[in-house]
């Protein structure tokens, strides 16, 4: 029998198109969805703060994270010290100190935002640094995942992550373990 014949009765034989299934909202009900994703984020082991502004960060990172050197920063009102554009192999993110990034949606279920490797311009950029910091507007805070994935485009980026918290893991002696294989430290920053 040949190719064609077994194609032909394939295609004879295909069921009728069936209609998707409709998927429920599953709403997420807070009266304050910053409320929601900063209490849930610092059980996360994450700071969430309030800025009015982007000149505040420089400030909050000498506090912070005294003796900083190294800052990459793809937020566009906070200017970094490396330049991404010229590292061509993501080993060199290693000596990054502090990355400051923006994110594209912070969902209140669970404390976790949306970024995307455009974002980062190198994808390893939030796992490789030290310190994250990814900076947020209230506005592009959602209830839940279902609405993360109505507004987000993933087929628009090659490479996209939820990050939620910073790295951690218990299987060792059942003894949580925070900054084991990637950032030590999220801080979340909402800029009004």
């Amino acid at each position: 029998m040949s190719k064609e014949t077994i194609l032909s009765r394939i295609r004879a034989n295909k069921p009728a198109a069936r209609a998707l299934p409709s998927i429920p909202a599953f709403d997420f009900v807070a009266s304050d969805l910053q409320a929601a994703f900063t209490e849930l984020a610092e059980a996360n082991a994450s700071r969430c703060i309030t800025l009015t502004s982007a000149a505040e960060l420089d400030d909050f990172i000498q506090i912070q994270f005294p003796g900083t050197k190294q800052i990459a920063s793809t937020y566009p009102a906070f200017k970094g010290n490396i330049d991404l554009t010229t590292i061509t192999d993501p080993s060199e993110l290693k000596q990054v100190d502090v990355a400051i990034i923006p994110g594209q949606v912070g969902v209140a279920e669970n404390a976790a935002i949306w970024v995307t490797e455009e974002a980062c311009v190198h994808r390893a950029l939030p796992v490789i640094t030290q310190h994250l910091i990814l900076v947020l507007s209230k506005t592009q805070l959602v209830g839940n995942l279902h609405e993360a994935y109505r507004k987000i485009q993933i087929d628009e980026f090659g490479y996209g992550v939820f990050i939620a918290g910073p790295s951690k893991t218990a299987d060792i002696e059942q003894s949580l373990v925070i900054g084991a294989q990637g950032a030590r430290s999220l801080t979340i920053v909402f800029i009004d």
